[in-house]
């Protein structure tokens, strides 16, 4: 038995695992004394996701079909990394990939837990700035298509909710916020 804040775990076993996920099948006994079962899913990588501003405040963003919702969607550059690399480094290798940017100037501006009510992935965000343009590498699973456009009319496309990917919506909305306040320039 094993005490997490309110619960008890009874038994953990692995259920399934992929190089990137694990998903564990526990029994309980939840914060009202029944006994049951949950399902824990662990993401062996962390989210990573960039929102590159040039001085015009123009950004980027990179399209592509998502298997798992049989639709496409446009999405601030993202991607996973390990989770003993420091994040921007993780950051850095996505920007450079997926839309052949990089950066001298990152600044942090968000972390989120993506899914905590079944798993532990965990996410983080940059602003990247100072930006010069390179042939993007995009790795062999992904087909990506690239658009730039202005910060603003990407903010409206989440406000309509044309753009529905969890990192990029919260990042949009977070770097609008920075700007209003005066913390982006």
């Amino acid at each position: 038995m094993k005490k997490r804040g309110p619960w008890t775990t009874l038994s953990e076993r692995p259920a399934y695992e992929t190089p990137w996920i694990s998903v564990a099948h526990h029994e309980v006994i939840d914060p009202g004394g029944k006994q049951g079962v949950y399902g824990v899913i662990h993401f062996k990588n962390i989210a990573v996701g960039v929102v590159p501003l040039d001085d015009e405040l123009n950004t980027w963003i990179v399209g592509q079909y998502r298997y798992p919702l049989e639709a496409y969607s446009w999405e601030i550059p993202e991607g996973g990394g390990k989770r003993d690399v420091p994040a921007v480094e993780s950051a850095k290798r996505e920007l450079h990939e997926e839309a052949g940017i990089e950066a001298t100037q990152w600044t942090e501006i968000l972390q989120m837990d993506l899914s905590n009510s079944a798993s532990d992935e965990q996410a983080v965000i940059f602003v990247a700035q100072g930006l010069s343009f390179h042939d993007p590498e995009p790795d062999h699973d992904e087909e990506l298509e690239q658009r730039k456009l202005p910060f603003a009319e990407l903010y409206e496309m989440v406000r309509r909710g044309e753009v529905r990917d969890s990192l990029t919506v919260a990042a949009v909305l977070k770097v609008q916020l920075m700007l209003l306040e005066g913390q982006l320039k």
